[in-house]
């Protein structure tokens, strides 16, 4: 199905087709295992096994010979429908899917993902669903998360307020990994949601053995049926399939490529732990927004001419003044330290306050708060009026500032807005004891 090109025409001209058995040999080296589809994929010259140990491998076909060892069954991707009668004393929750792994289902024929676009694949995938909740489905978007841009997080809003107002108890949203805290960050801010909305995904894909997606799917359907109507998200919270976490959705960032446990709540603790389908507040003082009978609010004007821009050693002027010429509306500064940049920058931040563009200032450190009185130089960044937004991370400083500006165009109003706490995102004065040993 995703194969074209070369390598369409080397299976062709082999007699091979999907979820067959085969023998690639190339530089003397032979593989064998389940011809996989390649759906979505630019690539046209190589194809994808699935080896005996559950792992896939890519083979360029320039210069390999393939050998038939056994005819597959073909995928199965169109199953009749399942006949489920709802259970009243069950929750209604509804999974919305962006795309990502988590929401994927495999065809065990051979071996293949393949996007879950309707509950009956969630279900299928993933039966334990039932023993929690009455299951809804919907796929808005398979897009790959880094190719997620702000109209598309007003898009799941948009979709996530749909299924409040349809009746949904609660909302898990299928998200891939990598930009999936700036995803719960700008849900946190556009939604005022009576009812927990929860964002999953998974580091590692479903026809792995060591996937994440099932137990991270299944913690989010149990704290989607939660008493805590905030946008948060929920991960492994190990690199064991021991326990999952529930982070506050503007506070926690991903901070490792591939392990599992990879979310981690910054300058704050989670939420709350989920382990073997029930749900326990890690802090029994947390002040978390709880569930009511209210109606969803939704803000999703969005301002998507904002800049995240790092300091560094070295960085000029003119990265600064290109932002403003080419129009952008707001410019967020990852700062070193407590939110500091060169002072060569200072003539461009003066001329961006002079423009009436709001300049934040964000730390790289992560953990502590940004506090640009201590040294001079802070000092005179302050005065050419860059806004200080304290412990905020960059990645939800950023969504803020994107979100804020669609509220309003006043600079004044933005940095009222950028200054106080409106989903958690800002924290306590002290946040030492957070600090990751």
């Amino acid at each position: 199905m995703g194969y074209k090109g070369s390598s369409q025409k080397f299976l062709e001209l082999s007699g091979i087709s999907i979820g067959d058995i085969i023998k690639i040999t190339k530089n003397n080296v032979s593989y064998q295992g389940i011809l996989l589809d390649r759906a979505e994929d630019p690539d046209d010259k190589h194809i994808v096994l699935k080896l005996d140990s559950g792992y896939n491998i890519g083979i360029d076909v320039v210069g390999a010979l393939a050998e038939l060892v056994t005819k597959g069954d073909k995928p199965n991707l169109e199953l009749p429908p399942l006949d489920m009668g709802k259970d009243v004393d069950k929750p209604d929750i509804s999974i919305v899917s962006t795309g990502g792994t988590v929401a994927s289902v495999v065809d065990y024929k051979t071996g293949a993902v393949h996007p879950a676009f309707t509950a009956d694949d969630l279900i299928r995938a993933n039966p334990e669903l039932l023993v929690h909740a009455n299951i809804n489905g919907e796929a808005i978007l398979n897009i790959l998360s880094e190719n997620m841009k702000p109209e598309y997080w007003a898009k799941t809003a948009r979709s996530v307020a749909d299924e409040i107002n349809n009746g949904a108890d609660g909302i898990v949203v299928a998200h891939g990994t990598d930009t999936m805290h700036y995803t719960s960050a700008a849900l946190n801010f556009m939604l005022d949601t009576p009812v927990p909305v929860v964002v999953t995904g998974a580091q590692r894909s479903s026809d792995r053995p060591s996937s994440d997606a099932f137990m991270n799917l299944i913690s989010s359907v149990v704290a989607a049926k939660s008493d805590i109507a905030e946008v948060t998200l929920c991960m492994h919270a190990e690199e064991d399939d021991s326990y999952c976490l529930l982070h506050r959705g503007t506070k926690v960032r991903k901070m490792h490529t591939t392990r599992r446990d990879t979310f981690r709540s910054i300058n704050t603790l989670p939420i709350a732990k989920i382990e073997k389908g029930k749900l326990k507040l890690v802090d029994k003082n947390s002040n978390y927004k709880k569930r009511s009978n209210e109606n969803v609010q939704l803000h999703d004007d969005l301002e998507e001419k904002v800049a995240l821009i790092k300091s560094y050693p070295g960085i000029e002027a003119d990265i600064i003044d290109y932002h403003i010429d080419k129009g952008y509306k707001g410019i967020v500064l990852e700062g070193t330290g407590l939110g500091h940049c060169p002072e060569n920058l200072l003539p461009s931040l003066e001329r961006a306050k002079d423009s009436d563009i709001p300049v934040v200032m964000t730390s790289q450190c992560l953990y502590g708060l940004v506090n640009m009185n201590v040294y001079s130089t802070g000092r005179k960044i302050v005065s050419a009026g860059v806004i200080s937004v304290f412990d905020m991370i960059p990645e939800t400083t950023y969504v803020k500032l994107v979100w804020a500006l669609g509220q309003t165009e006043n600079i004044e109003e933005v940095k009222k807005i950028m200054q106080t706490n409106i989903a958690g995102e800002i924290g306590e004065k002290s946040s030492e004891k957070y600090f990751l040993n």
